[in-house]
């Protein structure tokens, strides 16, 4: 069992994770190209350890008895020293004075030398004794148990899971972008649809309001969007189509009565006067005349709605001699005789094979009415695949 799925739910799922995937691809890009230094595009691997070695520096932050603040290095940081002997790192307060643990080095080029001038933006720096292009230092306010404190660092080394780190840096830095950004769009993407989709919701208010009198309707919606166009016209030509086939179905109606008033009044008639001799044959007849009429009525409707095949291979011969052998009992109560003019040859011919049946029944049954008494009906076959039904009766 599915649940209700909105469409303007989807279209703000489907915006989120666009934008989501186009951030990360936009990261990876900006990786890749400050990697390889293209135009103004400037890093290094060891870049990428900032995150990591400046939580490091974090973790090590311990509060002393007397209320002051130190970095006493934990495990982590210490093997991080090891692996990268050069690191150093520094953290200053809100008033710019370094803590105790910080590398006297940095200290002292950053705050004694006046080389560099701290912000509350991130700033990227070199020692000036290190003469590299790359930036060798970096250096961020960040928040820490302790409150926002300047925490910089100088020479880290990368490891692979840095990028990683990388990565949530980004996001912690354009946080505030993203969410706006995100809800902005699925806000607007969520008022596009929910707009877009009105003259769908007025064209189901007119669907709601069409029954078999009024098929003949069709839906307006003009100021539909494209995409939702195609869809309106579809529901139109199922319209015309079903209002093709009421049309069709009352004219079957109206012909099934007209077709069927005048063998229902000459059958009453007669058993009105059941005392003929004739009564027993002529009812037979009549019953057999209103079952060929409802016949030919049903074939007829079913073909008019593709519910029989038209393409049938029929053997004539075959076909007509069973439909001569049905008709024989009702030849003999009407003291006629019936006669079949067929060939060996076989007689094939393309159509609907019970649509075949009904009209020679129908020319048997009007042959029958027309012959003398005594007199014979002839069916001819001819090796064209014509059919002949003759009677000897009055005027022919």
């Amino acid at each position: 069992m599915t649940s209700d799925s909105s469409l303007a739910r989807r279209v703000v799922g489907h915006l989120f994770a666009a934008q989501l995937f186009a951030f990360l691809l936009g990261a990876a890009l900006t990786m890749g190209l400050e990697l390889a230094k293209v135009a103004y595009f400037r890093t290094s691997l060891d870049e990428f350890a900032t995150y990591r070695v400046s939580n490091l520096v974090i973790r090590s932050l311990a509060k002393r008895e007397d209320g002051t603040i130190r970095i006493t290095p934990v495990p982590a940081l210490v093997s991080e020293l090891e692996r990268a002997p050069q690191l150093k790192f520094a953290v200053f307060d809100e008033a710019r004075k370094p803590l105790v643990g910080s590398s006297p080095e940095l200290v002292s080029t950053l705050i004694k030398t006046g080389v560099i001038q701290i912000t509350a933006a991130h700033l990227h720096f070199n020692l000036p004794e290190d003469h590299e292009t790359n930036p060798l230092g970096y250096m961020e306010r960040r928040w820490t148990p302790f409150g926002w404190l300047h925490v910089a660092i100088y020479r880290q080394k990368f490891r692979w899971d840095d990028v990683f780190g990388y990565v949530i840096d980004a996001i912690a830095w354009m946080a505030v972008y993203l969410v706006a950004i995100v809800f902005l769009s699925a806000a607007a993407a969520w008022f596009a649809v929910r707009r877009g989709l009105l003259p769908l919701r007025a064209a189901a208010r007119q669907v709601e309001n069409i029954d078999l009198a009024t098929l003949d309707q069709t839906i307006v919606a003009r100021d539909a969007p494209l995409e939702i166009r195609p869809f309106v016209t579809a529901i139109n030509a199922a319209l015309a189509r079903l209002n093709a086939s009421a049309a069709r179905m009352r004219r079957y109606t109206a012909n099934a009565a007209h077709e069927l008033r005048t063998p229902l009044a000459i059958m009453r008639a007669r058993l009105e006067d059941a005392e003929e001799p004739t009564f027993k044959s002529d009812l037979l007849r009549d019953a057999s005349h209103l079952q060929a009429i409802v016949e030919q009525m049903l074939i007829a409707a079913r073909l008019a709605e593709r519910q029989a095949t038209r393409d049938q291979q029929v053997d004539l011969v075959a076909t007509i001699r069973q439909i001569v052998a049905d008709y024989t009992p009702l030849v003999i109560e009407c003291e006629r005789n019936i006669e079949l003019d067929a060939g060996s040859t076989l007689v094939v011919a393309r159509g609907n094979q019970r649509a075949i049946e009904c009209v020679v029944g129908n020319l048997i049954d009007n042959a029958l009415r027309m012959e003398p008494v005594g007199g014979t009906v002839i069916v001819r076959i001819a090796d064209d695949a014509m059919v002949e039904v003759v009677d000897h009766g009055e005027g022919v």
